[in-house]
C-alpha cells in the first residue's frame, strides 16, 4: 500500500542497490514519473503495487538514483511499474577536469588543461579551497561559499540535471538575476554538456517566450516563484517544458494550476538528487563501466546569449567554451587580480561582459559579493572592494552622489572641495602633457622645440599645483575613497564613458579603465591597462 508498505520483487542482479523514497509533489503522477524515462544505468526491474484508493494521492514514489523508468498502468489495475535497463555504451559527457574523479580509473580522458569553462572550478578548489568565493547577502537564505563548497555545489547540480533527464547538447533556458545559485546553475548546465540560454527576469514575457521557443529549450530554470507566475499563463499555452527548476523560494508559492503537470524541482532537490547519484555512480564500478565517457570539446557551444540587435526580435549569439576560456586566460593583463581581492557584482550576470569577468576573477581566488542597485552605495562602503566591474551609468550615479554631498555641505566646505577638485583636474592635465600621455585632436605633428617648451611649461605648472593636489587628497578625496571603496580599479564597459567622468575620477585618485567589446566577441576586444590608462 502506498504510504504504508512497499514490497518490491527481488532484482535479478545484486550489482546495484535501490533506494527509493516518497516525494511530496503537486503535479500529476504519470507526467512526473515519465520525466525519468531517459535514464538507464542499472540492469534490473522493480514492480511496486498500489491500492486503487491510494493511487491518486498527493505523495508519489520517485527514485533517488538515476536509471529508474516508471510507467503507470490503467486505473482499474492500479499498478505502477518501476524499471531500469542498461543501454550498452551509454554516453556521459563531462567537463574533464571538473569531473576527473568520476572518470574511469585509468584516467585516459583526464587532463589538467582546461577544455571547458567548468574545468576552472577544479583548479580554483585546489589552489584556493578554503577561501570565500561568493557572498550573497540579499537572498533567502543569505549564502556564503568557499571555493571547495562552490565546486561541490556545481558538481551536485550537474548530476542532478542528469537525473531529471537533461541530455548533452540540449538547451536549457536560465531566466534569472544575479545570485550564487545562478552561477551554480549556469556552470551545472555547461558541465554536463548542455547549452544554457540566458536572460534576466526584467525582460518582457513575450521576449522571454520568443527566446525560449527560438532556442528550442527543453526546460526552464527560473529565479523564483513570483517570476514564474508572471510567465506561467503565456508559457503554458505557447511552449513545451519537460521540467521547471526554481532557484529560490518554495514550490508552494507557485500559482495553482499554472504548471499543467510539468515536473517542478526546487534548487535543493536538484542538489540532493545529484549528490546521491554521484555517490552511487562513483561507488559503483559496474555503473562506470557501463558508460561511454566523452569530454566536452573546446569548440562545443557553451551558451547562447540573446542580444537586442538593431531591429526586430533579439538574436542569439552562440559562444563556445573556447570563446570564454580565451577571455579567462587573457583578462589578467587588464585586471591584475590577486587572491583575496574583493569584487562587487551588480550587473546582470547573464550579460556576457559581467559573466566573462566573473569567470576570470574566480580563477584568481577572489571574493565575489553580489549586490543590487538599491544596496550598491552601502555595500561599497561596507565591503570596500578592490574592483568594481560596471557600466557608465553606475559611475555617473557615483559622480552625482559625490556632487550632491558637496553641494549640500556648508558654504566654506563646498568652496574648498570645488576649488580642490579644479586644482586636481588642472594638475592631471599638465601631468599628462609632460609625461607624453596627452591626446590631442591636432593632426599636425608639432616641432621638437615646441614640444620641448610645452613639456617644460607643463612640468613647472604641475610642480606648483602638486602641493595643493596632495592636500586635497588628505582633506577631501580620502573621505570620498572611504565611501566608494574601489581601491584598485573600476572597469567600465557596455557603453561610452563620458569624458567629464573619466577626468573627475582620475583627479580624485580613483582608477577607471575604459574598455570596449561586444557579445559576439565574448566580449572584451580592448581595454586600457593599469600602466597605460590614457
Amino acid at each position: 500500500m502506498l504510504g504504508t508498505s512497499i514490497n518490491p520483487i527481488k532484482p535479478p542482479s545484486s550489482s546495484a542497490s535501490w533506494n527509493c523514497y516518497y516525494w511530496s509533489c503537486e503535479t500529476r503522477m504519470a507526467t512526473l514519473l515519465s520525466s525519468t524515462s531517459s535514464f538507464d544505468y542499472y540492469n534490473h526491474s522493480l514492480h511496486f503495487l498500489f491500492s486503487p484508493s491510494k493511487l491518486h494521492c498527493p505523495r508519489i514514489l520517485v527514485s533517488k538514483l538515476p536509471g529508474l523508468r516508471f510507467r503507470v498502468s490503467s486505473p482499474s489495475k492500479s499498478r505502477v511499474f518501476c524499471e531500469s535497463k542498461t543501454q550498452e555504451g551509454q554516453i556521459r559527457r563531462c567537463s574533464p577536469l571538473l569531473e576527473k574523479a568520476s572518470l574511469p580509473s585509468n584516467g585516459a580522458l583526464a587532463s589538467d588543461e582546461w577544455k571547458a569553462v567548468p574545468d576552472i572550478w577544479r583548479s580554483s578548489a585546489e589552489k584556493h579551497g578554503d577561501r570565500v568565493a561568493v557572498v550573497d547577502p540579499y537572498h533567502d537564505p543569505p549564502s556564503t561559499m568557499t571555493y571547495k563548497q562552490l565546486e561541490q555545489e556545481i558538481l551536485d547540480f550537474t548530476e542532478g540535471l542528469r537525473v531529471i533527464g537533461v541530455n548533452p547538447e540540449e538547451k536549457v533556458a536560465l531566466f534569472a538575476d544575479n545570485s550564487c545559485r545562478w552561477l551554480v546553475a549556469d556552470q551545472g548546465i555547461m558541465a554536463m554538456g548542455a547549452i544554457n540560454v540566458v536572460r534576466g527576469s526584467r525582460s518582457a514575457v513575450e521576449e522571454l517566450l520568443h527566446i525560449y521557443n527560438h532556442s528550442e529549450s527543453v526546460g526552464l530554470v527560473v529565479d523564483n516563484p513570483e517570476f514564474f507566475n508572471r510567465l506561467a499563463g503565456t508559457f503554458s499555452s505557447k511552449s513545451t517544458m519537460r521540467f521547471l527548476v526554481l532557484l529560490w523560494g518554495e514550490k508552494a508559492w507557485l500559482s495553482s494550476g499554472e504548471t499543467h503537470g510539468v515536473p517542478i524541482f526546487s534548487y535543493k532537490e536538484i542538489i540532493e538528487l545529484g549528490r546521491e547519484s554521484r555517490v552511487a555512480h562513483i561507488g559503483s564500478h559496474d555503473a562506470r563501466q557501463g558508460c561511454k565517457y566523452e569530454i566536452i570539446g573546446s569548440d562545443d557551444i557553451a551558451t547562447i546569449v540573446y542580444t537586442s540587435g538593431t531591429t526586430g526580435n533579439p538574436k542569439g549569439v552562440m559562444l563556445t567554451h573556447k570563446n570564454l576560456l580565451h577571455q579567462i586566460e587573457n583578462l589578467w593583463d587588464v585586471v591584475p587580480a590577486e587572491a583575496g581581492d574583493r569584487f562587487l557584482s551588480m550587473l546582470p550576470t547573464w550579460h556576457v561582459y559581467e559573466r566573462a569577468c566573473e569567470y576570470f576573477t574566480f580563477t584568481h581566488g577572489i571574493e565575489q559579493v553580489y549586490t543590487t542597485v538599491r544596496n550598491l552605495k552601502d555595500d561599497l562602503r561596507h565591503y570596500q572592494p578592490q574592483y568594481l566591474i560596471s557600466v557608465p551609468l553606475v559611475y555617473e550615479t557615483l559622480y552625482r552622489g559625490i556632487q550632491k554631498q558637496i553641494s549640500t555641505s556648508s558654504t566654506i566646505r563646498k568652496l574648498i572641495a570645488v576649488s580642490f577638485i579644479k586644482v586636481s583636474l588642472a594638475y592631471m592635465e599638465f601631468k599628462r602633457i609632460y609625461e607624453g600621455l596627452y591626446l590631442t585632436r591636432n593632426t599636425e605633428q608639432p616641432s621638437y622645440l615646441a614640444s620641448l617648451l610645452d613639456c617644460l611649461w607643463a612640468r613647472i605648472i604641475a610642480a606648483i599645483l602638486w602641493p595643493l593636489h596632495v592636500l586635497a587628497k588628505k582633506l577631501v578625496y580620502q573621505k570620498i575613497h572611504s565611501a566608494i571603496g574601489i581601491s584598485k580599479a573600476g572597469i567600465n564597459g557596455g557603453g561610452s564613458l563620458p569624458m567629464h567622468l573619466d577626468k573627475f575620477f582620475e583627479a580624485i585618485g580613483v582608477t577607471v579603465q575604459n574598455g570596449y567589446g561586444l557579445t559576439e566577441s565574448s566580449p572584451v576586444v580592448a581595454c586600457r591597462r593599469p600602466y597605460c590608462n590614457i
